[in-house]
Formats: structure tokens, sequence, C-alpha cells
């Protein structure tokens, strides 16, 4: 008894032998030099087409970049001639020269055929996500820019800003390095610095020491005006013009206080002052003036029964 229209892919009946299937199988003559021939036709074929252009790209990549570096050249030259600060100056040449070098790319991939204005398109694109993913950095380097630009204080000036006070080490686009008197280095972010309040302490030839000396009520108040006087005027260090200022400032709960206002040189202005606070200290104590505490008067009064 035989069995037909058996669908492919059934199980064979039990007991009938199961039929191996044979793929056929392309055979490939890879010693044919007819087929080299077909590709070197091919890729010559393409070379006439595409070569000039795939050429003329290189040229254009190589002498642009060439350029792009010889003009940066002359720009750093010319910064170094007009006294531009080596952090500013390094920072322009770095703009001039990849601003350059983009120019050039694009140059070139425009020359090849790509479309550059669906390319400027994608890196616009690209530049946004990566601007909102890095938008603290750019804040940083922002008001680094705007540092080196107005330049509120340089290298080895000594500043409060973003809550540090120091002597400037490095002044870079994301940071700059204060170092502390005590010989700390802190990594300052420049948006730290920028949104707050600088202070360029030496930035100016002198400084005014600013000085309150507290005597008590029962002191002569002429002897001590006096005395202060010629502590100043004994102190070479101590600038005539601007004058300095001694005088009356407060009638203190405790005390009477007078202010002492000499003019130094800034670089002499932490030696002025610790010199100056000791020599009226031992003065005062040789002549017999005093230095009153803070106190109260306690009054007790007793109530009749």
């Amino acid at each position: 008894m035989s069995i037909t229209g058996m669908a492919a892919g059934d199980p064979a009946p039990v007991g009938q032998a199961k039929e191996a299937v044979v793929t056929p199988k392309v055979a490939v003559d890879v010693v044919n030099p007819d087929t080299y021939v077909q590709a070197l036709q091919m890729l010559k074929d393409w070379g006439m087409v595409n070569g000039p252009h795939l050429l003329l790209a290189l040229v254009i990549f190589v002498v642009g970049r060439w350029v792009a570096r010889w003009i940066t050249d002359v720009a750093r030259q010319a910064f170094r001639r007009a006294n531009v600060e080596p952090t500013l100056r390094r920072f322009l040449c770095k703009l001039i020269y990849y601003a350059l070098l983009a120019g050039v790319i694009i140059a070139a991939a425009g020359e090849l055929g790509i479309e550059t204005t669906s390319f400027l398109a994608i890196v616009g694109a690209a530049g946004l996500a990566i601007g909102l993913a890095l938008k603290d950095s750019l804040s940083n380097f922002a008001s680094g820019v705007m540092l080196i630009l107005f330049k509120p204080f340089k290298v080895n000036d000594a500043v409060t800003a973003g809550g540090v006070t120091g002597t400037v080490q490095q002044i870079d686009i994301f940071s700059t390095i204060i170092l502390t008197p005590d010989n700390q280095r802190i990594i300052v972010p420049n948006s730290g610095i920028i949104s707050g309040v600088i202070t360029n302490i030496n930035a100016e030839d002198t400084r005014r020491i600013d000085l309150v000396v507290g005597i008590g009520y029962d002191d002569d108040i002429r002897l001590a005006k006096t005395t202060l006087e010629d502590l100043v005027k004994a102190d070479s260090r101590i600038l005539t013009d601007p004058a300095p200022a001694v005088a009356v400032a407060e009638l203190a709960d405790s005390s009477v206080n007078l202010i002492v206002r000499p003019w130094v040189k800034t670089e002499d202005y932490g030696a002025v002052r610790f010199d100056l606070t000791e020599s009226i200290k031992l003065t005062f104590d040789e002549k017999g003036i005093s230095f009153p505490y803070p106190q109260q008067d306690v009054h007790m009064f007793q109530a009749t029964k």
C-alpha cells in the first residue's frame, strides 16, 4: 500500500528511510583571472571618477593645515610683541588654529562631495547635546575666558576670590590655582570666582594699615595720641604721603578707641602691621597707659524689710 500526497516537512512513516537533503553549493573560481580583471576595472573606473576629487581634498587638507599653523605662529609673535599675557596668548592661538582647521576640514569634505550643510547641521546638533551635558564645564570655560580677557588679577597677585585668600599661582581656562599663606594649593572653578566678589590685595603700590587702640577712660588721651604719632614717625617704612592719621574714633562702653592709619608700600604691609602692634603694646606699658578689659559695673541694693 503506497502513501501519496505527503506534505513537505511531514515526518517519514515508521520504517521508511529518511532521504538526505543536499544543498547545492555555488563554486567560486578564485583562480579565474577574469575576476581580478573585473575588480581592477571597477577600481580604475572609480579612480577615474573620484580620484581627482580625493587628491584635491588631500591637497586642501595638507596645505590648509600648514597655512593654519603659519597664521597661528604669526599671531603668536604679534601677541608676544604686544605683551599679551601668556595665558591669554596660548588661548587665542589655540582658538585661531582650531577655527582655521575646522574651515579646512569643511572645505576638504565639500571637495569629496559631502553635503557640508547637512554636516554642519549634524555638528551643530552634536554640539548642542554636548553643551547641555557639559553646561557646568562650559560655564567654567566662559568664566575663564572672562578672567583672561578682563584680567581682574594676574599670576603672583594676592587675592581673595571664590572664598579663598592666597597668591594666584596659575590661571587656566577651567580653573584657577591659588596658593594659601600656609602653602596649600587650592583649585577654584572659574565660575565660582566670576560669580563672587574678587579682591585684588596687592593691585596697588600702597596700602593703608587700620588699627584700633583702646585706652581707659582714666588715661590721658593727649599722651596716648602723642605716643602713637611718635611710634608712626619712628618707622621709616611708613610713608609721609599720604600722611598717617591718629585720632579719637569712639567712646565705647569700656574704652576710648583711637584709630591709627599709616600708609605703607604693599610689600611692607604685613611686617609693619605686626611690628607697629607690638611697639604700641610695649610703649603703652612703659608709659602706664592701660588697655581696659570689657567690664560691667554691677550695683547691688538691699531692700529694707
